[in-house]
């Protein structure tokens, strides 16, 4: 970045009253995070899954939960251990800092599933996660409209072939499988309930902050 559009960064900082943080996989990278960038970059981070002829599109996708269910959770639940032992890079605090120096504070709008933000000690009230989050499961066939955390969600994957070990994780309500409540590709059971909950906390508080 040249030394001129930094300036020019500075400038509107200076002139702005509020912060919307858009971020996608890239977010994540400086973390330690894979960005799943093309079929070679998800196989550079699963090989097992370029072993198996799998695709990116046909890993995050429903249909993996029913043709392979340990081998779609293998892949989801080495992802819920990564995040969880991953520490947001300095990134984070910048924006943070930066955002609550500001009169309407901040807002963040964000592709990411890996929870980062709130790991980051941001408001969880100001973060609008638009393709959901792996901190939470669903009902495969979305039997009811409830969501379930998975903090707690004991995690045990073969390394070498991606495959998930023991019991795999159930819907409490009909005894089926459960899924990340995540907005895959060829997505017809995602439960929204939980962005929609997000979006309307986020529209409150900045129209509340706006009102200032």
């Amino acid at each position: 970045m040249h030394a001129s559009q930094i300036e020019q960064i500075q400038a509107w900082l200076q002139e702005a009253d509020g912060l919307l943080i858009t971020a996608g996989a890239g977010m994540g990278v400086d973390s330690g995070l894979p960005d799943f960038r093309g079929d070679e970059g998800f196989w550079k981070a699963y090989p097992a899954l370029e072993k198996e002829g799998a695709r990116f599109v046909e890993a995050a996708n429903p249909k993996a939960f029913h043709a392979n269910p340990r081998l779609a959770w293998g892949f989801y639940g080495h992802r819920i251990q990564l995040y969880r032992r991953t520490v947001p890079h300095p990134g984070f605090d910048i924006l943070k800092h930066l955002g609550e120096q500001l009169s309407h504070g901040y807002f963040v709008y964000t592709s990411n599933v890996d929870g980062q933000f709130q790991r980051a000690g941001f408001d969880p009230d100001s973060i609008y996660e638009c393709h959901g989050s792996i901190r939470f499961t669903q009902c495969l066939m979305n039997c009811t409209q409830q969501i379930y955390p998975a903090d707690n969600l004991p995690v045990h994957i073969d390394a070498t072939s991606c495959q998930w070990q023991g019991p795999l994780p159930l819907c409490r309500n009909c005894g089926g499988p459960l899924r990340p409540n995540i907005l895959m590709f060829d997505d017809w059971h995602w439960n929204d309930m939980r962005q929609a909950l997000q979006e309307h906390v986020c529209l409150t508080g900045f129209n509340k902050s706006s009102a200032r």
